[in-house]
């Protein structure tokens, strides 16, 4: 394949050497041709091959073909026939456009001769297009005041053929107003005009239709036409005239701003803007002008503002409506309000009396008002009521009068005001109504004592109280006022004790605090009882009482008393005992302690506070037992110390300690034995056997002993208690022996409820304080705190709430309470104040202020002064309302001029009343009016009527006549109403007024002589001869003035014009109209007219120049301006405004300029080109409003630039090119041009970037593109060749040709690796088969040069061929492993891999390959020391006990026949006998001894070392050591062979006698125990048989119980039942069920099996257990709960048997 290829491209290389080595200038002739246009595809143009001489066949073999520059190919060869033909639609305009020859060049390129021949075409002309306008329809406007023979330009046809084929003539349609002028230019082309032949009248035809025809002179003959619609524009000759010359409307005076009320109309028959009428308000006053607002372009009249009838119910304006040519016209319009209900009654109040008195008498007079609706019939009747039910009631007066009286008795403590809604409705529909709210005070009177929130009161007050420390509030509410509410607070007097109870407490009289004047002591007493009195302070004053219970509470001033254990008197060690035998909760002893305070402050906790064993004991917290909290061990030391600590849980709490000595053994010989030891303990001589056996004996003998000793000092103890206790006398003497109680009971109590108790010995009534409870029901909530409740203080700022400790107090009996039933009633608990509050509270209420007498007989003095003017009122009132109200009122009429002065004289009212002026104030005469505005005043002094201000009559009574003001005079005290009427007359005080100050009039400069234009009227607001009288108007030539009278007389000028106007000559008009008055003295108004004179369209545009040149370059941008067009019109406004617009100009051209119709100005709208056209002729018109037309010519030249980009053709190009070429092949052949021309036009060409290429100029502007250096395909496998041609031009331009060439390869380069060797690593164990490798070697060659083989070379390994372990893939180069490697066997493979490519020839190269097997965790690490032995030896390892830690003992020694991290071995202590003795080097393998020897270490040591290695995953071997530990060697023998036969030694002498002492000493002790415990049963024995027989405690003597006054009276308290038994430790309790819930442990928490508790009701029932007598000291509570006690007791009862 390779082959054949090379060939194909040495023979085209061969082609182009000899094509090249042609002669490249042969001479190109020229061949011409003619072809009409619009031929079809495929015409017949020529015959080439007859042209060129050459056959049908060489067309193809010489490859003749046709060149151009890019133009699309009008021509083909047809290469069958040889001729030359049209390859589609040629249309000679599109290509030449009016030029009058055609012509298409083009050259033939022979192409192995290298021969170019130009061929050149014309292109016929035929008559294929019809004179087109540019529009089809066109309007044209005439004015109808243009003269007959004024001429209007028509739009020209273009036709783009050429000679007779072209635009020939115009014709136009019949028509006996217009006619045709054909007009012929210098260059020969016609343009049509249309002459105006006679006078238009756009009344009598509006529009003239027209068709302008223009025809060519081809054949066959062709036209095309354009519809002209004349339009006559109108002159302004009609003036509006309105449809009704007065419009009438009823409107209701509700009706919201912006509603529409009529539409005036005016017609104007003129069109446009002569036609558009404007109105606008004529004639209306300054009153009205703000009410009403009209359109001016649709006279739609809509209201401004709200209208109201009661202001004006009439309105009368004019309207005005005037066209675009200032012709107006004037209407009238009559609005008629009606009235409606829109205005709310309106009350006048004219006298209110108050306050009034809470006693004052039903049917007194409240208030006097007045109510009055500005409204007319039903909406002016007004009815007045109440709403509330109140104690008044409206009745009716004369006129619109109303007075407000009570019905009812007044409460002012019910009700201290009255908040009266009077409310007036009137009678409209819908009804209005006005509420007006009348405040009413009633005065108070003395009918109320001071009366306090609750009956009584309680306070609690801390004892230890400071002095004048304030203790509680009282508030006493007086529901009177000012004085008669104001409390005097004081004590009733009272004896506490024999001593005042002022000397106790006082009070302040103001405030009602009470203040501390002692300190309280809860012992002293508990309580106060006082009576608190408030007193008013009206007259006479009242007063009421409370009584207040003081309860005094107690403090946390007395420490704990400790009871038991009491400090021995004997000087014995006051020990106590406990078993070692003993369980944990074993009951050792109890600590009792009482405290003299109560509630909470007594309530004691205990808590073990040192101890020489702390966790061995434990303090009950509220019991105060002492338990076991463990077992007992024999380590634990003989004797305990511990020290108990009592504390009470008062604020801040107190305490006490206690110290215990606890002695622990198992029997009384132990016990003796240890107690001698603790004097003087013995030391050891030795450690051996002997001696403890020694001292066991001794200690059990010495247990005896003390335990014996013991026994006698209790019982001699006893009995001398007992004696004491009656040589006493006064103790117990009267006491029956019931009221005894035994002390085992009383213990049991304690312990199982954990009550702690004050027990006295001189009263028979005691103090219980019980753990406070958590239930909410006995407490007070802080809510219910802070209202003022009987039980609750009513000052909580006294009392902070953080320092105030909850208390119960329980209210117990007198000196007989133990005799009562226990009966407890609990209090509502009070808070506390705080210590730190009292200073604070102290220190503010005493420094309260205290009114003086003085200053309350000043305060009941003016108390009278306002009672007594109270009552002076209300009788003058009570008079006033007597009186008759039906009194007639007189009429009074004064007259008086406008704009008095303030206080100028009206009329003598006292005079016209009959009263003398001072009467007028006696009488209480005041004018009344309705609201309004008081124009006058009355004179106290002169008795007259004045005014009160200035006063205008044109504001109150506009153009009225008679102006009448009227009001009423109120004689109040007679209640007579005097009606006033005053007329206002007029003077002179107003000047006629006109709206405006200036006036404009238009008026059309063609208006007729004798036109009359209406003028605006002056007002004046005065009346009679002050009004207006005459008009005058300033001298002009022009205009004159007539007034016209109206029917009502009113007169209103009219401006009159007397000749005509030119606005050329004056277009300005100033006049000055004048409106004079009738009055003295006389007073005028002017208005300046100014008459302006509207131009009429007479005059046409005119433009600057009648041709304007321009040269532009081609390249200037879309937009830019390329000139302006300027025409002027003499004329203004409509008639002076021109607008441009394109006369002539193709369609081509027409899209290339934009016209801005308003200011000339000519745009460039697409991008010039002067290759196109370098030449353009327009024609401009301008038109003015009137349609008066003007044209000027535009010419604009063209100018070339550099804009054409020169064009490269590639002509031929060879490639793919064979990298072996020789240099000058050629690659190209180029063709260059330029559009543009001169020096933009020349082009050079070269070459970018540095090629193995350069270009060759040929033949006119052909290039071509030849190598210069050798090529190699390896290095650059194609190149992109870039040829850039650039033209002369200034900026210069330039054409980038891109084209690639692809090199062809040779095979000329073997394959290549990477890597000079290889190699890889695999482990070891792979499975067959597996990828271990990849190579790969790069060709730089292509295709099949470039495909790779690999293969193995052949070689043997160990005696096999490579090819047995390894194969590698020809393809890809990946090798594979054939077997499953071992790194035991071989390490690694060496090998040659061979890379041939598929070339013709082929090459080929070699690399080498290493293969390293790596490792794999395998192998367990193998232990070579130590090994086992082989001859039946134990192989045990040595160890002298005298070695130091660290100490080398042996070494474990192992290896792993792996490698690396693999045979990494470490070593660990797996198993010891002694973990802590001996430790294992981690990488080492050494054992040594992590610490020294001691005796107490085994002699035989046995050790587990693992060893193992770190692969993954790790693997391991363990190994067992045995080491001997002694300090020789024939110890070590000795010891080794006793592990193997033990042998029992023989007990010495000594040690057997010692055995059998402690045995002996044990069994007596033992015996001792027996007898005891059977003296114990035989007596309980006894002790049953008497109970059963009746005797009870007959023969008991009562010393041998013990009095507790206090537990009995405890007990009965709470009535409890106490059995104790005399046989058992344990003892049973029942306790009475209490009545509160709240202060005892409820029924059903007794029931339960609490695990403090003793009791067990199956096992001792009640009723089987006797009441023993115990004989012994008085200790209470003393516990018998331990072992050791219970041998006590049982040794007691023995010596007193």
């Amino acid at each position: 394949m390779a082959a054949p290829t090379n060939r194909l491209h040495h023979r085209r290389l061969v082609l182009l050497c000899l094509f090249l080595g042609r002669l490249w200038e042969t001479g190109a002739s020229q061949i011409r041709y003619s072809v009409p246009e619009e031929t079809e595809e495929g015409y017949i143009v020529g015959n080439i091959s007859k042209d060129l001489g050459l056959e049908l066949r060489e067309l193809a073999e010489r490859g003749v073909r046709i060149v151009s520059r890019g133009r699309t190919q009008l021509f083909a060869l047809n290469p069958r026939s040889g001729n030359l033909v049209t390859a589609g639609r040629i249309d000679r305009e599109e290509l030449c456009a009016q030029s009058a020859r055609c012509l298409v060049n083009f050259k033939v390129l022979v192409e192995d001769r290298v021969q170019l021949h130009g061929i050149e075409i014309e292109v016929t002309d035929i008559n294929d297009n019809n004179p087109k306008f540019q529009v089809e329809n066109l309007e044209v406007k005439i004015n109808e005041i243009a003269l007959p023979g004024t001429r209007y330009p028509l739009p020209e046809a273009v036709d783009p053929d050429v000679g007779l084929n072209s635009l020939q003539s115009y014709q136009l349609s019949p028509n006996h107003h217009f006619s045709l002028d054909v007009q012929t230019g210098d260059d020969g082309t016609i343009s049509p005009e249309l002459v105006l032949e006679r006078a238009l009248d756009r009344e009598e035809d509006a529009a003239h239709h027209l068709v302008l025809v223009a025809s060519d002179g081809g054949e066959p003959r062709r036209s095309s036409t354009v519809h002209i619609r004349v339009t006559v524009l109108d002159t302004n000759d009609n003036a509006p005239v309105f449809a009704q010359p007065v419009y009438r409307v009823k409107v209701p005076e509700n009706v919201p701003p912006g509603t529409r009320l009529l539409t005036v109309s005016a017609s104007d028959p003129d069109e446009g803007t002569n036609g558009e009428v404007a109105y606008k308000f004529w004639k209306i006053s300054e009153k009205q002008s703000p009410l009403f607002q009209l359109n001016g372009n649709t006279g739609e009249i809509s209201t401004a503002k709200s209208l109201d009838y009661e202001e004006c119910a009439f309105y009368d304006m004019e309207i005005q409506a005037e066209d675009g040519g200032a012709l107006k016209d004037r209407t009238k319009v009559l609005i008629s309000v009606e009235d409606v209900n829109d205005n709310r009654p309106e009350v006048t109040i004219t006298s209110l009396f108050s306050p009034v008195r809470e006693d004052a008498p039903q049917g007194t007079v409240i208030v006097l008002f007045n109510a009055h609706d500005r409204d007319s019939g039903k909406n002016g009747q007004v009815v007045c009521s109440i709403k509330e039910i109140l104690p008044f009631q409206l009745e009716k007066s004369v006129e619109d009068y109303y007075r407000l009286l009570t019905v009812q008795n007044l409460d002012r403590e019910k009700t201290s005001e009255y908040n009266i809604t009077v409310t007036a409705t009137d009678r409209g529909t819908p009804s209005l109504s006005m509420e007006i709210r009348i405040t009413l005070h009633v005065v108070d009177v003395n009918d109320n004592p001071p009366s306090f929130s609750q009956t009584s009161y309680s306070v609690y007050l801390p004892e230890n109280n400071l002095r004048g420390t304030s203790i509680f509030s009282v508030t006493a509410h007086d529901p009177d006022s000012n004085e008669n509410a104001r409390v005097v607070y004081s004590l009733v007097e009272d004896t506490i004790q024999g001593a005042p109870l002022s000397s106790y407490v006082s009070i302040n009289s103001n405030t009602g605090v009470l203040y501390a004047l002692h300190s309280f002591d809860y012992e002293q007493f508990r309580d106060l009882q006082m009576q608190v009195r408030a007193s008013d302070s009206g007259d006479p004053p009242l007063s009421s009482n409370v009584s207040l219970s003081l309860f005094v509470l107690d403090q946390n001033d007395n420490m704990p008393e400790i009871l038991y254990p009491m400090l021995p008197t004997d000087g014995s060690t006051g020990v106590e005992l406990a078993p070692r035998s003993a369980e944990p909760g074993y009951l050792v002893t109890k600590v009792v302690a009482v405290d003299r305070d109560s509630g909470q402050n007594a309530w004691l906790s205990y808590r073990l506070l040192k101890a020489s064993e702390p966790s061995l004991f434990t303090v009950g917290l509220h019991t105060g037992e002492v338990r076991t909290a463990r077992a007992l061990l024999d380590r634990d030391a003989l004797k305990q110390s511990l020290v108990v600590a009592v504390q009470d849980h008062g604020q801040p709490p107190l305490s006490a300690t206690v110290s215990l000595t606890v002695a622990v053994a198992d029997s009384i010989p132990d016990i003796l034995a240890e107690l001698g030891s603790l004097e003087s303990p013995a030391s050891p001589d030795d450690s051996g056997l002997t001696l403890y056996l020694v001292v066991a004996v001794a200690a059990v003998s010495c247990v005896f002993l003390a335990f014996v000793i013991v026994l006698l000092a209790l019982r001699l103890r006893r009995w001398h208690t007992s004696h004491l206790l009656q040589a006493s006398g006064g103790g117990l003497a009267g006491v029956p022996t019931s009221h005894f109680v035994g002390v085992d009971g009383v213990r049991a109590f304690l312990q199982t409820y954990s009550h702690e108790a004050w027990l006295t010995a001189d009263s028979r009534g005691s103090h219980v304080i019980f753990p406070q409870p958590n239930y909410a029901d006995t407490l007070v909530s802080q809510e219910s705190c802070e209202k003022s409740e009987p039980l609750c203080a009513s000052d909580d700022s006294r009392f902070p709430i953080e320092d105030t400790p909850l208390v119960p107090f329980l209210q117990t009996g007198s000196r007989d309470a133990a005799k009562l039933s226990p009966e407890f009633k609990v209090r509502r608990l009070q808070r506390l104040p705080a210590a730190r509050e009292r200073k604070r509270t102290q220190s503010k209420h005493t420094a309260c202020p205290v009114r003086t007498q003085r200053e309350f007989r000043h305060q009941t003095t003016m108390a009278a002064q306002r009672n007594s003017s109270d009552r002076s009122a209300l009788v003058q009132l009570c008079l006033f309302l007597c009186m008759p109200w039906q009194a007639e009122a007189r009429q009074i009429r004064y007259s008086v001029p406008e704009e008095l002065e303030k206080g100028s004289f009206v009329g003598s009212i006292s005079k016209d009343l009959g009263l003398e002026p001072r009467e007028l104030a006696e009488h209480r005469v005041r004018i009344v009016s309705r609201g309004r505005t008081q124009l006058f005043a009355l004179n106290p002094r002169s008795g007259s009527l004045v005014t009160a201000g200035r006063i205008d009559r044109e504001e109150l009574c506009a153009q009225s006549e008679p102006c009448l003001v009227s009001f009423n005079i109120l004689m109040e005290d007679r209640v007579k109403l005097f009606g006033v009427e005053i007329e206002v007359t007029d003077i002179n005080d107003n000047a006629p007024k006109f709206q405006a100050e200036n006036l404009d009039v238009k008026i059309n400069e063609n208006v007729a002589p004798g036109m009359r234009f209406p003028l605006p009227e002056a007002l004046d607001p005065d009346v009679g001869v002050n009004s207006l009288q005459s008009y005058q108007l300033s001298s002009n030539k022009h205009f004159s003035l007539a007034v016209q009278s109206r029917v009502n007389g009113v007169k209103y000028p009219e401006l009159v014009l007397e000749h005509a106007l030119d606005r050329e000559e004056e277009a300005m008009h100033h006049l000055v109209l004048t409106a004079v008055d009738g009055g003295d003295p006389l007073r005028s108004g002017t208005v300046l007219i100014s008459v302006t004179v509207f131009d009429a369209n007479d005059n046409a545009p005119v433009f600057s120049l009648s041709e304007y040149r321009v040269s532009v370059p081609e390249n200037l941008p879309v937009g830019a301006q390329l000139l302006t067009v300027t025409a002027t019109d003499r004329d203004e406004g409509a008639n002076g405004e021109v607008t441009y617009s394109f006369r002539k100009l193709p369609d081509t051209q027409l899209l290339k300029f934009q016209l801005n119709k308003n200011t000339g100005e000519i745009k460039l709208s697409e991008n010039l080109d002067y290759e196109e056209t370098g030449f353009y002729e327009i024609e401009i018109q301008a038109e003015d409003g009137g349609a008066y037309l003007a044209t000027a010519k535009v010419l604009i030249t063209v100018e070339d630039v550099n804009d054409n980009s020169p064009e490269v053709t590639i002509t031929s190009l060879f490639s793919p090119l064979m990298e072996d070429s020789p240099l000058g092949t050629v690659i190209a052949l180029l063709n260059v041009h330029d559009l543009d021309s001169g020096q933009n036009g020349q082009v050079t060409c070269s070459i970018l970037g540095n090629l193995p290429f350069k270009l060759e100029k040929s033949i006119d502007s052909y290039y071509r593109l030849v190598t210069h250096k050798v090529l190699d395909r390896e290095q650059v496998s194609s190149y992109n060749i870039t040829v850039r041609a650039t033209d002369g031009g200034s900026p210069p331009l330039s054409t980038e040709t891109h084209f690639t060439l692809q090199v062809a390869d040779i095979n000329d380069n073997p394959p290549t690796f990477s890597h000079i060797s290889y190699f890889t690593y695999i482990p070891e164990n792979n499975p067959r088969g597996a990828s271990i490798f990849s190579v790969a070697a790069l060709d730089t060659d292509s295709e099949e040069n470039a495909r790779v083989i690999y293969s193995l070379a052949e070689d043997t390994i160990q005696g096999e061929p490579l090819s047995s372990y390894v194969s590698i893939n020809s393809d890809t180069g990946v090798l594979y492993a054939l077997r499953s490697f071992d790194f035991e066997q071989f390490h690694d493979l060496q090998m040659q891999v061979t890379a041939t490519d598929s070339g013709d020839p082929p090459l080929s190269s070699n690399v080498s390959l290493n293969i390293f097997v790596l490792d794999q965790n395998d192998n367990a690490p193998e232990i070579l020391y130590p090994t086992l032995p082989t001859d039946g030896s134990t192989g045990v390892e040595l160890a002298p006990r005298s070695a130091e830690p660290g100490y080398l003992v042996t070494k474990v020694v192992a290896v792993d026949r792996d490698s690396g991290q693999n045979a990494w071995l470490s070593y660990r202590l797996l198993k010891a006998s002694e973990p802590g003795l001996f430790a294992v080097g981690l990488h080492t393998g050494e054992v040594r001894t992590a610490r020294a020897l001691l005796d107490r270490d085994a002699l035989k040591q046995s050790l587990v070392v693992a060893v193992q290695d770190h692969g993954q995953p790790p693997l391991s071997a363990t190994v067992t050591l045995t080491v001997a530990v002694a300090d020789s060697i024939p110890d070590v023998l000795a010891d080794l062979g006793s592990l193997e036969v033990p042998h029992a030694s023989d007990a010495s002498g000594l040690t057997l006698y010692l055995v059998v002492a402690v045995a002996a000493v044990s069994c007596v002790f033992l015996a001792f125990v027996i007898v005891l415990l059977a003296l114990r049963l035989r007596r309980w024995h006894t002790s049953r048989v008497l109970r059963a027989s009746g005797g009870g405690l007959a023969g008991v003597p009562a010393s041998h119980f013990v009095g507790v006054d206090g537990v009995r009276a405890f007990l009965q308290t709470y009535s409890h039942e106490v059995s104790l038994t005399a046989d058992s430790r344990k003892s049973h309790v029942i306790f009475r069920q209490p009545n509160y819930a709240d202060t005892l442990i409820s029924q059903e928490s007794c029931e339960k099996k609490d695990p403090q508790s003793l009791l067990d009701d199956s096992k001792f029932p009640i009723e089987d257990t006797p009441l023993v007598p115990v004989s012994s000291i008085f200790v209470p509570f003393l516990s018998f709960k331990n072992y050791g006690w219970f041998c006590f007791s049982v040794c007691s009862m023995l010596v007193e048997t």
